[in-house]
């Protein structure tokens, strides 16, 4: 089983790096040649474990491509996209409030006669205030008809960067968009069957915990322990938790299903005991595990089926069959049992890190009680309560050496204060703070939850402590997937049983993972990463020895912009410590929105720019200078050179915009903010010799109101590239523009359809790398 389970894992992680699906019979083949193999190979032990790894994996394969093609053919047609539709549907989540509204997802039933067919099941929806109006307070559960307009999901696409896109995929939902003003009515407060009732339950022990705890700062952490609402719970708070290695705690996870169940089960079991005529009827043992598996069921449901609830809770279910059918197996066979069944539900787990870290945690205790054996008999409290000690740090040491590899690969960073995070987490969170908040959700008793709600606080403060030691957090660039791979198998080698001879060597495999750093261009090249930021802009910029950023993208809320989303989290991943320059072009949001941010989030060694004088900006930077025409410097055999503004520019804010020109012996980029038609004629009176360039990120998006005919033949780029939003407002590019670009013969690359671009000026020529081109998935648009 447990390499049948292995393969199927492996083919279904295979087929989620497809560009595009593969037909089925191939894998269908291969399991036919791979279970006639296995079955003539059925006497050699080993020969068998590969053939049936390799059948597990055309399985696993070809389950994973049909779910996919299946999936697929759910989407919304373009056709649809941007239409004013009427839908009936309930809200089938938790829904969140923002500051302009609400955002929920709608379970939809079917849309109104003379509507086209192919509106999907599943619609992620934002509803917004209008100007001086306000929204209906929206509950989980009510079914709703409202009027909305969609479009296909479309998300920005970074290296290293959360993907948008593959996250509404593995949930189902195939189309977003907005609820329009008009005709929307609440036609019930709850919709008829078990999935609406669910949702009301889970919207009521919200609102119970609202009431209760009007000002609680915590409250967010109790709402997702007992009802899985983790969009409850702030972006700083989820920051602490992940500074501090205890993000697994803060919302509902494989240890609380366990505690619970084994809570429930205990008590069960304990009145089933004291009763002879049930214990005629059925042993206590099966009432036990029997009573845990319901809990946990119901405990999972409520939650909303997170992968590492699910996981718990098929091994709890599985251990209650075999228990009640008087069967054993071992723990691994139930993982295993386990891992086979989360896939079979939902291939597209493998795509969530929570997957494999939950497992890969599991996996490391396995290993640990197989090298530790029988318990020890041990005499005496003290020596039972150190040798405990010990297993528990064992455990903690494999956990830790096994997930590390997978923390650097997924995140860029580990807390090197968990093991003493979780060492006073774990007890309080799962003993008391989880059963106390569920208490709440059974029994009205606000006091339950002002108990929750202290013990958390308590315990908030000492990680809040732990978070601001310098050392909390090892951060560092991303290392590759094959040095990930080595140094989880070195981990596993590492923890095998003493005895093993040269297992210790297994540790010599993290020097490198832990001290690696990407190449670098060599002395007299460059690079240029035009970020995908959406309707904005953000380029990096990197020499032998130099990082510098031009522009920071939009800001999107008073708590979230481009800078603290994409900019540096990639910074970070490809392993930029700190910024030797940040060149804001001009006061526009979609261009400055990131820059405080990133002045806060990592050192930066000047601020240059056209903002006026009164911009906090200017006030938060270390050292701060405008661009003017005619400054500029030189690194690594690199000329930085501001081509505008001119030192009497005046005009429209656009048109005071920074355009700054880097070149070497290899090529030349050219980025111009948003000057418009009047600042080009500028340019091409003061700096016509200087314009032309390999590389031109085009003017305000490619607007209308760039790009003259006279512009863009003395810039004679051989790659335009504009930087626009996915169905923007705008209508950035307008056609002309790019028309006009694509007459002079230069390489068309858009943002919104390529993501972000690679631009490699170097001795072997301009190379470039478009992240939907390069490394597109079956399940993203272009």
């Amino acid at each position: 089983m447990l390499f049948l389970t292995l393969g199927f894992a492996l083919g279904v992680a295979l087929c989620q790096q497809q560009a595009a699906l593969a037909p089925s019979w191939p894998a269908l083949c291969g399991m036919a040649l791979a279970g006639v193999a296995a079955w003539w190979l059925r006497s050699r032990p080993h020969a068998f474990a590969i053939m049936l790894v390799v059948f597990g994996s055309c399985a696993g394969f070809g389950w994973a491509n049909w779910r996919a093609v299946e999936r697929l053919a759910g989407g919304l047609p373009q056709a649809l996209e941007g239409q004013d539709l009427t839908v009936t549907g309930y809200i089938a989540d938790l829904p969140q409030q923002t500051e302009r509204g609400w955002r929920f997802v709608l379970r939809t039933e079917a849309t109104s006669e003379g509507v086209p067919a192919g509106v999907p099941a599943r619609l992620l929806l934002s509803w917004y205030a209008q100007a001086g109006g306000t929204t209906p307070v929206l509950r989980a559960g009510e079914r709703w008809q409202l009027r909305v307009r969609l479009r296909r999901p479309h998300g920005n696409l970074n290296p290293h960067g959360f993907d948008y896109e593959a996250w509404l995929f593995e949930r189902n939902i195939r189309a977003v968009g907005y609820v329009r003003a008009g005709d929307n009515h609440l036609l019930a407060a709850r919709a008829e069957g078990l999935a609406p009732a669910l949702q009301a339950i889970r919207q009521s022990v919200r609102d119970r915990f609202q009431r209760a705890l009007p000002d609680g700062q915590w409250r967010g952490v109790l709402s997702a322990l007992a009802v899985g609402d983790q969009g409850a719970v702030p972006a700083s708070q989820w920051e602490l938790f992940a500074r501090t290695g205890v993000t697994h705690l803060m919302s509902i996870s494989g240890l609380h299903v366990t505690l619970i169940a084994a809570l429930v089960g205990l008590m069960a079991g304990s009145v089933w005991r004291r009763v002879a005529r049930l214990c005629l009827l059925q042993p206590a043992q099966r009432i036990t595990v029997l009573a845990g598996a319901m809990a946990a069921m119901c405990y999972v449901a409520l939650a909303g089926f997170g992968v590492p609830a699910q996981r718990t809770l098929y091994m709890l279910l599985l251990a209650a069959l075999a228990l009640w059918l008087r069967r054993r197996g071992g723990v691994s066979f139930a993982l295993a049992c386990a891992l086979m069944l989360v896939l079979l539900i939902d291939p597209w787990a493998v795509l969530s890190a929570g997957f494999w870290l939950s497992f890969g945690a599991v996996a490391a205790l396995l290993v640990v009680a197989r090298s530790s054996g029988e318990e020890a008999v041990v005499d005496g409290v003290a020596a039972r309560l150190r040798w405990r000690a010990g297993q528990w740090l064992h455990a903690q040491w494999a956990i830790t050496l096994l997930t590390l590899p997978l923390l650097l690969g997924l995140f860029q960073q580990f807390s090197l204060v968990s093991p003493f995070a979780n060492l006073v987490a774990i007890p309080v969170v799962s003993l008391l703070v989880t059963p106390l908040a569920l208490m709440f959700a059974l029994l009205p008793l606000p006091l339950l939850a002002e108990m929750a709600h202290g013990l958390l606080s308590v315990l908030m403060k000492l990680l809040q402590w732990l978070s601001a030691l310098p050392v909390a957090n090892w951060q560092q660039a991303a290392p590759p997937g094959w040095l990930v791979a080595l140094c989880v198998l070195a981990a596993l080698f590492a923890l095998l049983p003493r005895g093993i001879p040269g297992r210790w060597t297994g540790l010599l495999c993290f020097v490198p993972l832990l001290g690696w750093s990407p190449p670098r261009p060599p002395v007299g090249s460059f690079e240029a990463r035009v970020l995908d930021v959406g309707q904005g802009l953000a380029v990096h910029l990197r020499t032998t020895q130099g990082d510098w950023l031009f522009d920071t993208g939009a800001r999107w809320s008073e708590e979230a912009d481009s800078g603290d989303r994409i900019v540096l989290p990639y910074l970070r991943a490809v392993g930029a410590r700190q910024l030797d320059g940040l060149i804001v072009s001009h006061d526009d949001i979609d261009h400055s929105g990131g820059a405080l941010s990133v002045l806060q989030g990592m050192p930066v060694g000047w601020l240059s720019s056209s903002l006026p004088g009164d911009h906090v900006l200017r006030s938060v930077a270390a050292r701060h200078f405008d661009c003017r025409r005619g400054e500029g410097w030189q690194r690594d055999g690199v000329r930085f050179s501001f081509l505008h503004p001119g030192a009497e520019q005046g005009g429209k804010d656009n048109d005071r915009s920074c355009a700054l020109k880097v070149s070497s012996a290899h090529g030349s980029l050219l980025i111009t903010g948003d000057i418009e038609a009047a600042a080009e004629q500028d340019l091409l009176r003061a700096e016509a010799e200087r314009l032309r360039a390999d590389v031109l990120v085009v003017p305000h998006h490619g607007s209308r109101t760039s790009s003259t005919e006279a512009f863009v033949h003395t810039v004679a780029a051989r790659h335009a590239v504009f930087t626009t939003g996915y169905r923007n407002r705008f209508g950035h590019p307008h056609p002309l523009v790019v028309e006009r670009y694509a007459a002079q013969g230069a390489a068309i690359w858009r943002s919104d359809a390529h993501g972000a671009l690679h631009f490699r000026f170097a001795s072997s020529g301009l190379q470039v790398d478009a992240m939907r081109v390069a490394r597109h998935r079956y399940w993203q648009g272009r």
